[in-house]
This record gives C-alpha cells, structure tokens and sequence, in this order.
C-alpha cells in the first residue's frame, strides 16, 4: 500500500469516528424526546383494552388485562345515553361554526398585517393580538366571566346605557349563548398566534410576482388576492384539513372554565362527557371506549380531508 493510499485511508478513518462522535451526541439529544413518546404515548396504548372490557377501577393497572370481556356493550351504553347526541350535536357545531369564521377571519387579519408598511405598528399589533394566547384559560376566561357578569359585568352595563338592550342579558346562563360565547373567545385569544403560520407563507411568496403585478396596474387589494392567497394555498388547506380532523375535539379548558349547570344543554360536549364519566364517576371503560371511537372518526376525517384537498387543490398533507 502506497503512502497516498495509507493517508486516505487515515483520513476516512477520522472522518468515520467524526460522524460517530456526531451521530451519538445527537442521539443523546433526542433520547429524553424518544422516552416521553414511547411512555406517554405507546405504553398507555395498552388501555385501550378497556374499551372492551368491564374494567374495575379498585383492580388497578392488573385490570386492564384480568377484566372480563364484554365486547362491544361500552359501545352500547354510549349511544344509548340520552346526553350523546346532543354533546355530539354541540361538538360538532361549535367546531364546525368557529372553523368557518375562524380561518377566513384568521387570514383576512394576516393579509391585513402582511399589508402594513410601518415596522413598529406593525409589531405593536403583533405583540398585542399574540398576548392573549399565552395566558391560561382558567386567567382568560375568568376575565370574561367577570366581563359578562350581568350585575357588575362592564359589557353589559354598556349594553344597558346605550340602550341597546333593556335589561342585562345573561350571556353565560342561557344557552342559546354559549356557542356564540365559545367561538367568539376562542378566536379572540388565538386570532394572533393563528396569524404566525400564515405569515411566514407570505414570506415565502416570489416576491418578483408581486413586482409582475404590480407592472400590470394591479392594486393592493388584487395582489392580496391574485398573487398572496395562491401562494399560501398550501398552507391553507392544511390548516383546513387539520380543522376537518380536529372536528371532534374541543378546547377542554375552555368548555370546561366557561360551562356552568345553567348553559350545560349547549355547553356539554364530546371532551367534558369524558371527563365527568372517566374522573368524575370512575366509569374508565366507557370514557375509553368514546376516546377510541373519537381517534377513529378523527382518523376517518383526516383521511378522507386529505384526499378532498388533493383532488381540488392538487395539495395535501400527505
């Protein structure tokens, strides 16, 4: 062996210990994220069983696996509970009515922001509209309850001193609200932090296609719409398919701090039903039945919306 091939080899050598050192360092890295996933997510798929078992909660863990079968009767109990369909009803038409209003009004904000030429109004909307989305809901919805509260609330003391109404409305005890109440607080906390995705989009966007545009005796207004919506298209419809997918489940957090006993016919939903049947009466075999019958519908949908975007819009998330 020659002394140019006795370098080159060396050389390869060091190279090869260079991406092992490498390589274990970043599996070093990523190992605590590898063990969180495989414990909080894989493992529990063992509770699945109780779905088709009747589980005894005084039985522990060893009861997931002794429980007597008893097939597909969770199931049964479900749907025959007089409170399912309608907390399918309110599921499903919170979601489906803040979805609607929601993204288009996330998107017009974006173009809108995108518009703005001035850095630090730009970034003072920013900051403003990005705030609400880092506080919790116990903190959020609180100040709504507070601000709704028909003796002391200032909503309605405005309501009743510009003689909009007569008499103070009660927006978190009557029903016929709270599905107005539900989607018009939950796009106001994340109307900003929606906005990221969509923005970085534009960011994306050829800006040669604006300067094109532009030459031709478009406006702002037409290049938002000929040149800024096409190309976040992508971005679009994965959203959409994510909202589709998501159909089934609601912010627990939010149901749950703004419901009351009073607002509960359109307050109970798929996610509280579970949690007042799985923690509240213990019920763990039925609250797990309807989790897995949601992952399964939700599955259903994500598939069946990925495949719509794609024969519209030639893009999907898969």
């Amino acid at each position: 062996m020659n002394p140019s091939d006795k370098k080159r080899k060396r050389q390869k050598g060091y190279a090869l210990q260079s991406d092992l050192r490498t390589q274990t360092e970043l599996a070093v890295m990523i190992g605590p994220g590898v063990i969180s996933i495989i414990v909080f997510s894989f493992l529990p798929l063992f509770g699945l069983l109780m779905a088709f078992k009747h589980y005894d909660p005084i039985s522990g863990v060893k009861g997931i696996f002794t429980s007597p079968w008893n097939h597909f009767d969770n199931f049964k109990l479900i749907f025959d509970n007089f409170q399912f369909w309608p907390m399918v009803k309110n599921t499903l038409g919170i979601n489906l009515i803040g979805s609607l209003v929601g993204i288009p009004v996330t998107i017009i904000f974006a173009l809108l922001l995108n518009e703005i030429v001035s850095t630090r109004f730009k970034s003072a909307i920013q900051t403003i509209t990005y705030l609400p989305h880092f506080l919790s809901w116990v903190i959020y919805g609180g100040l709504y309850i507070t601000l709704l509260n028909p003796q002391e609330g200032i909503i309605n003391y405005l309501l009743v001193h510009l003689h909009l109404v007569k008499e103070p409305l009660q927006f978190l005890s009557d029903p016929s609200y709270f599905w107005g109440l539900a989607i018009v607080t939950n796009l106001l906390k994340d109307l900003g932090w929606g906005a990221i995705l969509y923005l970085a989009a534009m960011a994306g966007v050829d800006q040669s296609l604006y300067e094109a545009a532009a030459i031709d005796g478009a406006g702002r207004f037409k290049r938002m719409f000929h040149v800024t919506l096409p190309g976040i298209m992508p971005t679009l419809m994965i959203m959409i398919i994510f909202a589709v997918s998501g159909m089934l489940n609601n912010n627990f957090t939010q149901i749950y701090v703004l419901q009351n006993s009073l607002n509960m016919p359109a307050s109970q939903v798929i996610d509280t039903y579970v949690y007042q049947t799985g923690l509240l009466n213990f019920q763990f075999d039925v609250a797990t039945a309807i989790g897995l019958m949601k992952s399964v519908l939700a599955l259903v949908l994500l598939v069946g919306a990925n495949y719509a975007s794609k024969k519209i819009t030639k893009s999907g998330l898969f």
